[in-house]
């Protein structure tokens, strides 16, 4: 202890509890698993070391089909409400240059080990007291948080997932990626900071958005948009 009890089929925070002991660990376990039913469909759990001095930690991958793999760097993603990502940032300020290599090294034996093709991310925590990274999670997909690693390497990831899904080889080498400038991703939700943050459903009067250099918004909402929970 303490450990974590977290949903196999989970994600967005959802179906996650911490255990500090046996007593707490039963609660957690049906806690967790009543919400991951809810949620997904499988109330399926495991088990993880909790690390308390974590910082979460992806990095960015695309393989093809033709056996290349490459990463784009890495994405900190440790400011988060109820284990639900709010800030992301490229790169890691506080990474040194070894523990990085060595999660851009893991990384990318994983994608290979597997024959990997297509965009993916392989997620670590990082324990800041041992300054040792874990394993977490491979996700096979692209995530809301890509922007930010495109705004410094330059790379349209989107294009290039595109890409080699078709068959084509990757356009670059790992040597052709540089990475400039610093970026932060700020997510907006739907909810209601007076109400415990709770879930706000409704229709969106009006909105807007920043801009300016160096400004990239990705959204799809619009005044007059309604928003379900």
């Amino acid at each position: 202890y303490p450990v974590l009890v977290k949903a196999v089929s989970g994600g967005g925070g959802k179906g996650m509890r911490v255990a500090h002991n046996a007593v707490s660990l039963v609660q957690a376990f049906m806690t967790a698993a009543s919400e991951a039913e809810r949620a997904f469909g499988d109330s399926t759990l495991y088990l993880e070391k909790y690390i308390e001095s974590a910082r979460h930690i992806e990095v960015q991958l695309i393989g093809d089909k033709h056996g290349h793999a490459i990463h784009l760097g890495e994405r900190d993603c440790s400011i988060q409400r109820r284990h639900q990502k709010m800030i992301e940032e490229a790169r890691c300020p506080a990474l040194n240059d070894d523990v990085r290599d060595k999660m851009f090294e893991a990384a990318l034996l994983a994608a290979h080990a597997v024959k990997y093709s297509s965009v993916g991310t392989v997620e670590f925590l990082y324990d800041e007291n041992e300054k040792n990274a874990y394993f977490m999670e491979m996700n096979t997909r692209v995530q809301v948080e890509h922007p930010v690693t495109e705004e410094i390497t330059g790379v349209d990831i989107i294009k290039e997932q595109i890409k080699v899904a078709a068959g084509h080889e990757l356009s670059f080498k790992q040597e052709d990626i540089q990475f400039n400038g610093h970026a932060i991703e700020l997510r907006i939700n739907a909810e209601d900071p007076y109400n415990n943050f709770a879930p706000s459903p409704g229709v969106i009067n009006w909105i807007h958005f920043p801009g300016g250099k160096g400004v990239r918004v990705d959204t799809h909402v619009y005044p007059g948009d309604r928003k379900s929970v």
